[in-house]
């Protein structure tokens, strides 16, 4: 009896998610209907569920721990989990269009020095130049002796 409840809340629950789902080809993006959070993922059964979380879970499998799920459409109100893969968070991180992406993409400082070997120091957790460096040094002016 408590068994064949469970099973009946469970398909319940995935005909309600369905209903916010515009479900397409299963290539296409499949954009969620529902709630929206401010980040534009999509919200199920409450604003702490993500509907794209839920949708990988349902249909895929449960989530690694540890992991995260990027959407490989960088769409992210999409639902399609054949859209989204377990990575860790640097990954995700890493892939996406941020600040942090963007940086750690870069090989050469703004004036064409590459960031290897003995030209690349780290101040406070940012990749530094040295020739850069010591260019701005021999423009300064001479400190005087007192």
């Amino acid at each position: 009896m408590a068994r064949e409840k469970m099973e009946s809340r469970a398909t319940d629950e995935r005909i309600r998610f369905f209903r916010f789902v515009n479900r397409a080809e299963p290539d296409e993006c499949w954009p969620w209907l529902g709630q929206i959070n401010t980040h534009g993922y999509g919200c199920f059964g409450g604003s702490t569920t993500r509907a794209h979380r839920f949708a990988y879970e349902l249909l895929i499998g449960a989530i690694p721990v540890g992991l995260t799920i990027d959407h490989l459409c960088r769409n992210r109100n999409c639902v399609n989990p054949w859209h989204m893969e377990p990575v860790t968070n640097r990954e995700n991180v890493l892939r996406g269009a941020g600040r942090t992406a963007v940086n750690a993409k870069r090989t050469h400082c703004p004036k064409g020095h590459p960031y290897l070997g003995d030209n690349l120091w780290f101040d406070r957790g940012s990749r530094r130049c040295r020739e850069c460096n010591r260019l701005a040094m021999l423009s300064r002016p001479a400190r005087r002796k007192p």
